[in-house]
């Protein structure tokens, strides 16, 4: 193949982690997660719980697909015919191996993989990625990537958006902003993975675009696992500001980009459960899901890393 030669659309990979198709399928799914190993009775009769309390399944896979139409059409409009979107997830199906495939058999040669999660670590993203560049060169196809968008001035309006939003609904003027992202192992930090940095810049500058000064990073939905993880939880959180006579918080999941069970069952049940115990105003703010102007940032960053070719 030479330079001259034509190369076709960019095929353009968005993933993100999956989730069960249905209830029947969380003991599967949850094995996956466990990379093939089945959970403990217990392990999976607690994740269970929290499907039957949400409804029996995530909004994940249609909140997803929705955001892959939105990124398919902005793309679209910024080139038309340029570029040929498709889903691949980390632990359902259609998997990131079997989406590169597809694309190959469709004639892609070239790739942008997107993980829609805005926070890189190695632990998260960078697995994602791994596995998205092994099936490209096993598939013959020349691919990069949007690592990281922590910092993307669109994301932080929006946030900075919602967060105003959810701001009106706590009374009191001893309110504090809570920013959210889903806790690693403590080890991926001590390695110097950076994570926890990139949340705080994005915590900062959702903060000052608010403005507030009253905010504090946070972690959630922990590994049941025997290691350290990330600390403090957003439940230890609420704790210590309900002792220091908080009149309530605003919780901005700043990590995730649409409802799923970590939102919906950790945030919305647990812990406005909790704060309503201690005595706290609670609020979550609005998911960003299928927002245009997401849709239209992230294919921005795709467009961009195409822009050469």
């Amino acid at each position: 193949m030479t330079g001259t030669e034509p190369q076709g659309p960019v095929g353009v990979l968005v993933m993100a982690y999956g989730t069960p198709e249905d209830y029947g399928d969380v003991a599967a799914f949850y094995a996956d997660v466990r990379r093939g190993r089945p959970p403990a009775a217990e392990q999976l009769a607690d994740l269970e719980g929290r499907y039957r309390a949400i409804g029996g399944v995530s909004q994940l896979r249609t909140r997803t697909e929705e955001q892959v139409n939105g990124i398919a059409a902005a793309l679209e409009e910024h080139t038309a015919g340029r570029f040929r979107c498709a889903y691949g997830a980390k632990h359902a199906e259609p998997t990131i191996e079997t989406t590169v495939a597809a694309l190959r058999a469709e004639g892609i040669r070239r790739l942008v993989g997107l993980v829609l999660a805005p926070h890189y670590s190695s632990a998260s993203v960078g697995e994602y990625l791994l596995r998205a560049q092994a099936a490209c060169e096993a598939a013959g196809i020349e691919a990069r990537f949007v690592e990281d968008w922590h910092d993307n001035a669109e994301l932080i309006a929006l946030l900075a958006e919602r967060v105003r939003a959810a701001l009106s609904l706590v009374a009191g003027d001893n309110v504090e902003l809570l920013v959210s992202a889903h806790s690693l192992p403590l080890r991926v930090i001590e390695a110097g993975d950076g994570y926890d940095e990139r949340l705080a810049e994005t915590a900062r500058l959702v903060a000052a675009a608010v403005p507030t000064e009253r905010f504090t990073v946070c972690w959630q939905s922990a590994g049941r696992t025997p290691e350290r993880w990330i600390g403090p939880d957003v439940l230890e959180v609420l704790r210590r500001l309900a002792a220091e006579e908080c009149d309530g918080v605003v919780v901005c999941p700043a990590g995730f980009v649409s409802d799923h069970l970590e939102i919906s069952y950790d945030l919305d049940i647990e812990a406005r459960r909790l704060a309503g115990e201690l005595g706290l105003g609670f609020a979550r703010t609005e998911s960003l899901n299928a927002d245009g102007r997401l849709c239209r940032a992230l294919a921005r960053l795709v467009a961009k890393e195409a822009e050469d070719w």
